[in-house]
């Protein structure tokens, strides 16, 4: 069995997709069509721009979206396509890329949806009062509790589970920072505060989820054609009103990225393509199945290597 899975942020690189959108006609149309629905030429940062301007949340999440349909949509003219996978998921934003390639939401309402996410989520927190920080060499539980005892009244969470050994913590700076001192002090083998522009995943995004619950609600949203391992709830999901609600808890909930690969390994997925930017994932993947097996679709030669 098979899974397609779709990148999120800390993926983005100048340059993404450019040689995708050169080959293949319909990759060339996504991001044609990504910055019609976005009223200005996203494409142009992506491929021309700096990389500090693509890395603002507002414009690296319908950009990472767009890099990835483009993979998708080239992989669709070399043959392949969503019945060749049995499931599809997404790392944070990364899901509405895989709702989108499995047919559940258009392409123009993905882009739309994911400006306005990112621009929600940049605005519900100033900027300077939110952190996030990656904890190494510990496991959830202990990242959990480690959260809990920093917080003192602020919020600070586990934000991200991303595989046994990498837990993102998320909320005000200063609570973050003392729990990243206090996970070196219970046995962490690093913990980096992560270079992001607001505290994702967390209670702090409570504004940016009332924002995307409005949008969301005037949004089509079609059931997908596999399903969905949401990451909120690790399991599938297929039903729109479900999807609709589990996009909106995702903005303040956990990636529950571990488990949601536990799960479809569980269900007998052996093959993991990552599509999109970079091979994040994949590595994340290996780390929880040891048995997986991980490829990459992210460049023509990457869809030539999938067709040997």
């Amino acid at each position: 069995m098979r899974a397609f899975v779709f990148p999120g942020q800390g993926a983005q690189v100048i340059g993404m997709g450019r040689e995708l959108a050169d080959a293949y006609p319909a990759a060339s149309e996504v991001f044609a069509e990504v910055d019609e629905a976005l009223g200005e030429s996203l494409s142009d940062l992506i491929w021309n721009g700096d990389i500090e301007t693509l890395t603002l949340t507002r414009n690296a999440q319908p950009a990472l979206m767009a890099t990835s349909i483009a993979a998708f949509r080239a992989l669709e003219a070399e043959g392949f396509g969503i019945s060749d996978a049995d499931f599809v998921a997404g790392h944070s934003l990364g899901e509405y890329s895989a709702l989108c390639a499995a047919g559940a939401l258009s392409l123009a309402d993905t882009a739309r949806l994911l400006r306005l996410r990112g621009q929600a989520m940049q605005e519900a927190v100033p900027v300077g009062q939110g952190a996030m920080a990656a904890i190494l060499g510990l496991d959830f539980a202990a990242v959990d509790q480690i959260a809990r005892d920093a917080a003192e009244g602020e919020v600070c969470q586990a934000a991200n589970d991303n595989d046994p050994a990498q837990v993102v913590i998320s909320g005000h700076k200063e609570a973050v920072e003392r729990a990243a001192a206090l996970a070196k002090e219970r046995g962490a083998k690093r913990a980096l505060m992560l270079p992001v522009s607001a505290p994702f995943h967390s209670a702090l995004m409570q504004p940016a989820a009332a924002a995307m619950a409005e949008a969301l609600a005037a949004v089509e949203i079609a059931a997908p054609a596999v399903p969905l391992v949401a990451n909120v709830r690790a399991e599938p999901v297929t039903e729109p009103g479900a999807i609709r609600r589990l996009l909106v808890e995702q903005v303040t909930g956990a990636v529950r990225w571990r488990e949601s690969i536990e799960f479809l390994a569980g269900a007998g997925v052996t093959e993991f393509w990552e599509i999109g930017a970079g091979k994040a994932l994949s590595g994340m993947i290996k780390r929880i199945s040891k048995e997986a097996v991980t490829r990459n679709v992210g460049t023509p030669a990457d869809i030539a290597a999938l067709k040997e």
